[in-house]
This record gives structure tokens, sequence and C-alpha cells, in this order.
């Protein structure tokens, strides 16, 4: 049986590669590192989770993203399998210790007997006699393998900055002025309820920090990222800060649901979380706190977080540039670019955003291409399910009613939302005729969406495990 190539090791390509070896067709894993390196990479592994440790939300009934795990479990995903036996305490979300949760998919992927992953790159596109490829070069994709897609498609790339937050060794947190509590004392998968670090600010503290933040000093930027987006789902702290004095303290510095045990009366300002790292418990990242600050002014300003005096860093944040294709208009239905057919495209490149999200489109395309190599029709998922709503945004569904009347809006990455789900109809009363409002509606709501979505992805999925 002729190989299918994948090109890329990272979620998307590594979880392409297991679907498609799960349905007895041999594929060959690409990956160019450590043969050529990457501004954000630092191992050697596959699947190496370069920003955040966390796969967000596990709640497969109230949260997209936990829907998409119940997916993805469903489908018996290498991704999912790997991030569950290595996950740390993380309150209601699923988080990994990302060398375990790495070495475990590298391990898994090298011992497949219909798996040969090859330390190399594809500098340009695939030779011709490669008529089954998967490129899932993620957002850091080469720049001779970009060019030539590019040039293929007819299209102008799409870019945005995604920004790395900083890690603190545990052992250098104040616990006198921290404390351990998950916001709302909510129990996630391995957790206790008690699963991030909490350091709290009052007001003169608060705005100390931010005036700080926003005289602080950047990475300059080269003359071809000058006009670089940000995507707003992974905004720099800095950049949050200087949208008004506000907007931390009702985003990642939230303070609601926290109470601190040192002061229990005095409730803090602003609150800064760390969440567990790895899995020895010795690492914590400062939730929420992508930067692209210098690394000098990054460890003097944080350091003005009570609790973070002496903080020691494994790493400090970073910036990348990331890049993905205007996918609505180069790719079809199954992920195939258009303009040759013989390629699918997987994960960041395809303009979806999230670790999930990339081993789901990852999923898809390994399912797609292996069910093509074999000669079967194939389906794509219902857009009740998170996989179909999050395929229907890359392939469509960013359209919007102002696009109809004349105003186009550019194609820009998504992560999975219930915003992409078709409406439901839930009820206005309950059992007892109470009718249903606030909170209750919208968790409601919530419900109908994933109980409706749980089902349809059932009767797609059933026939291809």
């Amino acid at each position: 049986m002729n190989l299918i190539h994948v090109i890329g090791g990272g979620l998307a390509g590594s979880e392409a590669a297991w679907q498609i070896a799960k349905r007895g067709v041999p594929v060959v894993v690409h990956e160019m590192r450590p043969v050529r390196k990457t501004d954000a990479h630092q191992s050697e592994g596959l699947a190496e989770l370069v920003c955040s440790n966390s796969f967000r939300s596990d709640d497969s009934d109230q949260n997209a993203v936990g829907l998409i795990h119940h997916e993805l479990r469903a489908l018996g995903s290498l991704i999912m399998t790997c991030a569950d036996a290595n996950q740390v305490p993380a309150g209601s979300a699923l988080a990994v210790d990302r060398v375990g949760f790495s070495e475990a998919v590298t391990k898994a992927l090298e011992e497949h007997p219909l798996i040969t992953v090859e330390r190399e790159e594809i500098a340009g596109i695939p030779p011709e006699e490669w008529d089954n490829v998967i490129v899932a070069t993620g957002p850091l994709t080469s720049p001779a393998l970009s060019a030539a897609v590019l040039e293929k498609s007819g299209e102008d790339s799409l870019a945005f900055f995604d920004a790395i937050a900083p890690i603190v060794h545990f052992d250098s947190v104040d616990l006198s002025k921290a404390w351990f509590q998950s916001r709302y004392d909510k129990v996630g998968p391995g957790g206790t309820g008690k699963d991030y670090l909490n350091c709290p600010l009052d007001k003169d503290q608060y705005n100390a920090f931010i005036d700080a933040l926003i005289a602080g000093d950047t990475a300059d930027f080269k003359e071809w990222e000058q006009n670089t987006p940000y995507f707003d789902g992974c905004l720099p702290i800095e950049v949050m800060a200087a949208r008004g004095r506000e907007t931390l303290r009702h985003g990642p510095m939230k303070p609601m649901g926290l109470t601190n045990e040192h002061q229990p009366d005095v409730k803090a300002y602003a609150v800064v979380q760390l969440r567990q790292d790895n899995a020895l418990g010795t690492l914590y990242n400062m939730v929420g706190f992508q930067t692209k600050l210098k690394y000098g002014a990054q460890s003097d300003i944080f350091k003005m977080i009570p609790g973070l005096e002496n903080a020691q860093f494994a790493r400090l944040g970073g910036l990348h540039r990331n890049t993905f294709l205007n996918s609505p208009k180069v790719l079809d239905a199954t992920l195939r670019l258009k303009a040759d057919p013989r390629l699918r495209f997987a994960g960041q490149i395809t303009g979806c955003e999230g670790y999930v999200e990339s081993a789901s489109v990852g999923c898809m395309t390994g399912i797609f291409a292996a069910l093509e190599r074999l000669g079967k029709d194939i389906t794509t998922p219902p857009q009740t399910t998170a996989m179909g709503a999050l395929l229907g945004h890359i392939t469509g569904g960013h359209i919007s009613r102002e696009e109809e009347v004349g105003k186009p809006r550019s194609f820009q990455p998504m992560n999975v939302n219930f915003g992409l789900f078709p409406d439901i109809t839930v009820p206005k009363v309950d059992s007892e005729g109470n009718k249903i409002k606030g909170k209750e509606k919208s968790r409601a709501k919530k419900l109908a969406l994933t109980t409706r979505g749980k089902a349809d992805f059932a009767d797609w999925a059933t026939p291809l495990i």
C-alpha cells in the first residue's frame, strides 16, 4: 500500500499520523528538528508544547473546548491519551507535564510498526510521486516550504504574533504572600481545588504594576513584522495593559472567586495566578502573562508582584510570528489545497488556534487521508459538533453579514467556541414551570449544544472507530 506522508511532527502532525496508522495505512512523519531548529522550540521531541502547558477546560457539558476533548477521546486520540497520562493539577482545566507529554507522544509514534519518523526538512513542494500528503508544519513553517505553498496557491499568507508566558521556579515563590486555590475552588482532572498559586495585589500595587508594564522596554520588530496583527486570544500582557487601565483586572488578573488565606478579610484588588507546569511541581507558569517585553524588563517588572520579589525564572516570555493560510479561499471541505489536491493541511497553519484545536484538525485530516487511500467515501463531522464547527470556520464559516453587503472581513485564527455552532432552541421554563433566566439560561443552552453535539458526533464517528 502506498505511503501517506505527514510533514511536521507537532500536535497536528502527530495526531494525523496516529489516525492514519490506526486504519492500517503506513505513514512517514517528516520532522525538520533537530536538522533545522525554530525560534520557539527547545527540544527535539514530537508534539512539544511551546507556549502554555494547558489544554484548557475539560468540561464537556459546558465548554466547547471540553467538547472537543470528548470528541478526540472518542476517536482514540494519541494527543489526548498522552495528555491524560501526564496531567498535572490545574483546577477545572486539563494541564500536562510538557516534557512527559512530548516524550510519550514521541515514543508511541516511533514504536508503531506502521509509522516511520524521518528527521529532515522538506524545503519545498513535495515530490510529485507523493500523492497523499498532509502539511502540518504549524505556525513556524520553514520559509522555503511556506513560499512554495503560497506560490502554488496563488494567495498571500496571513500572519499574527503569538507570545509565550514566563515559567517560575516554585521554590523561589514567597508562600507567606502567595496561596494555593483554584478559582471558586473548582476541582478539575487530577486536581484538588487548590491547584493554582495566587499572588494578590492591592490597588496601589496594581496601578504601579500597570505603569511599569506600559513603560516597559519591549522587543523591536523587524521591518517585515511591523504590520502583523496580534491574535486577540493571546495578547501580550503589556498590550492588554495599554488598552485600558482595568483591562488586566477583568482579564488574567481578575480577583473573583479567590480568598487570600493569609488575609481572608481583605479582598485583593487583582491577583496573578501561576499554574503547575511539570509533574514534579517544581515549575509554575504565569497564567495569561505572554509578553514581548525584553528579558531585563520582564525580570524587573514581574518581581513587583507580591510573592515573586525573589522569583527565579526557568524561562522568560517571548514572541514569535505565526503564519497561516487564507484557508476559506485555498482549501476545500476536506482541507485539500484546491490548487494541488494531493496536499492536505492541518493544525495552526489552517487558521485554527490552540493545542486541542490543532490536534483535532490533525485528527480529521488523518482520517480523511486514510479513507482516501483506502478508497472509501469521506464524510465530514456535522457542524453541530466541535470538530465540525471548527472545520466550518476554517473552510468558510468566517463569512459574515458584512461581507454580504460588500464589506469584506479578513479571515482570522479562531479557538473553538459556541459561537461557531448552529443555534439551538432551549425551553424557556423548567419542569416546574418557572422561567429560566440569567446564568441558568446560559448553562441550559450550553448543555443543549453539547448534548446535541455528542449525539451527532457519535453518529458520525462510530463507523470510523
